[in-house]
């Protein structure tokens, strides 16, 4: 979902150094009569100790010395009070924790309003909208930074940069791409007055979606290239996971699969892993892959996660010849997203999914909501055909000549990899006439070669 609040680096030494000062503080209070005074100044230590795990995303030991700062605190202490429990929230946050951390988030909103300190308003409100967001409450998350945005007056504090980035990720959501993108630049503007704060990277990420959905593929794969290069010189480990999977659809939209396929394993992505054997036309190694990832997040509670597999494995299904399957799937991956009112979760996977929606219309279930994403669909593929041909729009036309099924079969051997010599050795052909195969699908694809063969037959649903 992106960036916990403001993530931070390490900073390195620095951290060291505070921490040093710290165990001087505990050794100098060991010698201290034990009173109001001396139990205050241990909790403040332990508060100052979460704080310092937040750039290293320990969510443990943020919700170990939060507790411990909020049991030796003096009732009085509300500065720092609040701000333990602010940390005592992202804790949970970055845990996945999501109930724990809206109580700890609503709890800093409420105290911090009342002694009108805004630096934690802002933050507790910011991370409460994301916590929104991950447990698919897209409204309400909306309406979060909306108000969050409204408390912290104009012009805008820079510190707000992540309100109008998680607003920016609700309307792309929503398809209101012009607002999303008005919204990231936006972000972007006041992340850059900013110092070791990694959303310039959430930014460049939700920039190139929109221009994903656009169909600006190179313009989508420059911002990804942008964030990669960002995370790595800032060394934001953290979200390097993220980025990873930009960089996957970037590459599937190209019709690089080994490419994808070598990012994805590497970065350990079963989302990712999934889409890629889908692009090669193996729907079951994609099941496989997504059924344990499923019983994972459905384990751990991950809303947010737990949706995006049931639309790919709706996906799997259908095009592993299960229709029935299929279609009840994506029945319940719809009434999941219909209160919150998603649009591009659907229509980003192009026209598999639009296919397999009107599957669910003719069952007529949730007619206004499936009505709305096809309009959408079709929207998309009007844009598609009056695009230029210069840009690598997706489109949903069929093909005016379509594949013999040989050609068909060929194809699926080319995205999975295979040389033509393979491919001769797996259907008994000649080097020759695989060649001539070859030639008659780039010319019904109106492509020149092999990597744009793959991506214009996945654009289209043949693979």
């Amino acid at each position: 979902m992106g960036n916990v609040c403001l993530g931070i680096n390490d900073g390195g030494q620095p951290l060291l150094s505070v921490e040093e000062k710290l165990q001087a503080a505990e050794a100098a209070l060991q010698d201290a009569r034990s009173d109001n005074k001396t139990r205050d100044l241990v909790g403040h230590i332990a508060a100052i100790r979460a704080m310092l795990a937040i750039p290293q995303h320990q969510g443990e030991t943020m919700i170990v010395q939060s507790r411990r700062a909020l049991e030796y605190l003096h009732s009085d202490n509300l500065s720092v009070r609040t701000s333990a429990t602010w940390t005592l929230g992202l804790g949970y946050q970055f845990q996945r924790d999501y109930a724990r951390a809206s109580r700890a988030y609503t709890e800093v909103i409420a105290t911090a309003q009342r002694s009108g300190n805004l630096m934690l308003t802002i933050g507790a409100t910011t991370c409460l909208g994301q916590v929104q967001e991950a447990e698919n409450q897209l409204t309400l998350a909306a309406e979060t930074y909306r108000q969050g945005l409204q408390l912290a007056g104009d012009p805008p504090l820079p510190m707000v940069c992540e309100m109008y980035l998680g607003l920016a990720r609700v309307l792309y959501e929503w398809n209101n791409l012009d607002a999303a993108q008005e919204h990231g630049q936006q972000s972007l503007q006041l992340a850059r007055q900013l110092v070791t704060v990694d959303t310039p990277a959430g930014c460049a990420l939700l920039l190139a979606r929109v221009k994903l959905a656009r169909g600006d593929v190179a313009g989508a794969a420059a911002l990804v290239e942008e964030a990669d290069q960002f995370i790595r010189s800032q060394n934001f480990v953290s979200r390097m996971p993220e980025v990873a999977a930009a960089q996957v659809l970037i590459l599937l939209h190209q019709g690089h699969l080994v490419a994808a396929a070598r990012t994805a394993q590497a970065n350990a992505l079963p989302i990712s892993q999934a889409r890629i054997h889908l692009a090669q036309g193996d729907p079951s190694t994609a099941l496989a892959v997504l059924s344990p990832w499923r019983q994972k997040v459905e384990a751990e509670g991950w809303k947010d996660e737990w949706l995006k597999v049931l639309i790919l494995q709706a996906i799997a299904l259908s095009a592993h010849g299960e229709k029935n399957k299929a279609v009840h799937l994506l029945i319940d991956a719809l009434t999941e997203a219909s209160p919150a009112g998603f649009i591009r979760l659907f229509v980003d996977e192009g026209a598999l999914m639009a296919h397999l929606s009107s599957e669910v219309q003719a069952t007529q279930m949730m007619p206004d909501y499936v009505g709305k994403l096809l309009a959408v669909f079709d929207a998309e593929k009007q844009r598609s055909a009056g695009a230029s041909p210069l840009l690598p729009l997706p489109s949903l036309q069929p093909l005016i000549e379509p594949l013999s099924q040989r050609e068909a079969q060929i194809l699926q051997f080319i995205a999975q990899g295979l040389s033509n010599r393979e491919i001769g050795e797996r259907l008994f052909l000649a080097l020759d006439t695989v060649k001539g195969h070859n030639r008659r699908i780039y010319d019904k694809l109106h492509v020149q070669r092999r990597t744009e063969a793959v991506a214009r037959a996945r654009e289209l649903g043949l693979l």
